[in-house]
């Protein structure tokens, strides 16, 4: 399945029904007053967060979605019925934009969360509204009330427990493929990863979900590479794991690139728990990774564990300390946690 993480929709409400103009026309009964009903209302516009889902590619084949218009009323003070709604399903973890894609509508981050997009319009009240004491045979009637359209936009961040960073072929793939069931594609060369990854971690009877986005570039938070779509997916994240490539020619440089970045972007990324790991070691000497180890332990002002993905060494060890940290992120969140409320629309 193709991923994709932005797209721009087209959404309208139905219009309300038109009221009738209708009078009761029975035996018997000389002057019947009118009846005619009031139009149904049109339907609205839902976004519902699914649990299913993991991408929009769905809306790559359709951007416009309408609801139903009212029925019309009906005599005998029968009043049309309501136009059927519509549901749109997202992602969870999906943020709804405006139309310049700058401010933030609704933030999708609980399964079966459901906001209404655009109400139907209202429908038309029938000639029997319009009676009064002067006028007992009106013919007025209501045409009912237009729907709401707009554009939006939809903004998918990846809701996971923790999250990779580093250059490109820093061996992040790698990684998640050794920690998890997850099986991304992985080759000996920079941005074999295009679209970010998740994959479910098992540990001492514990799981979390590890985010691997593809390799960052200087300059990835104004957009070189797609970087500032890609750190959008570790926002939610707990805790950052930054892999480093032990085979490097300046391990030091390679860190303060990508912490500088996380830094741009902002977010608060930058302020997040994170465990610096190089990686790799397989490939180096017991002397050149001691030496590795010491630079990037002086760049980055704390302890440097050392892993390979490719032969597993080191990789449960870091998997119990980000489990630790996901933890302490959950209760954190558990008691910070505040009940759901629907923003009212702009």
């Amino acid at each position: 399945m193709k991923f994709l993480d932005q797209c721009k929709i087209y959404v309208r409400s139905g219009n309300g029904g038109a009221g009738a103009v209708a009078f009761r026309r029975e035996k018997f009964i000389e002057f019947g007053g009118p009846d005619g009903g009031d139009g149904g209302r049109g339907g609205d516009v839902w976004v519902v967060a699914q649990k299913d889902l993991n991408t929009l590619i769905d809306f790559r084949y359709q951007q416009h979605f309408k609801a139903r218009s009212g029925t019309g009323g009906m005599g005998q003070n029968r009043s049309g019925p309501k136009g059927e709604d519509i549901e749109i399903k997202v992602p969870v973890g999906t943020q709804i934009m405006d139309e310049e894609n700058e401010e933030v509508l609704y933030d999708m981050t609980e399964v079966g969360q459901r906001v209404c997009l655009c109400k139907g319009g209202d429908g038309g009240f029938g000639n029997a509204h319009y009676k009064t004491s002067t006028n007992r045979s009106p013919r007025q009637h209501g045409v009912g009330w237009p729907g709401e359209e707009r554009w939006i936009w939809l903004r998918l961040k990846l809701i996971a427990d923790a999250g990779l960073v580093g250059l490109p072929n820093a061996g992040k793939s790698t990684f998640l493929a050794a920690s998890s069931r997850a099986k991304p594609k992985i080759a000996d060369y920079p941005f074999t990863t295009l679209a970010p990854q998740l994959g479910v971690v098992g540990i001492d009877d514990r799981e979390f979900v590890l985010a691997d986005i593809p390799g960052l570039i200087e300059g990835a938070h104004e957009g070189a590479g797609l970087g500032d779509r890609f750190l959008g997916h570790v926002e939610r994240c707990g805790v950052l794991l930054h892999l480093i490539d032990a085979t490097s020619d300046d391990v030091a440089t390679d860190y303060e690139i990508i912490r500088n970045e996380l830094a741009e972007y902002g977010h608060g990324l930058d302020e997040k728990p994170s465990i610096v790991a190089l990686n790799k070691i397989d490939a180096l000497t017991m002397e050149d990774i001691a030496v590795q180890r010491m630079l990037l332990e002086e760049a980055s002002g704390g302890d440097v564990r050392l892993v390979s993905g490719a032969t597993g060494k080191g990789v449960i060890d870091i998997l119990r300390e980000i489990a630790a940290a996901v933890d302490a992120d959950r209760e954190a969140r558990d008691t910070t946690k505040k009940p759901l409320s629907e923003p009212a629309l702009p």
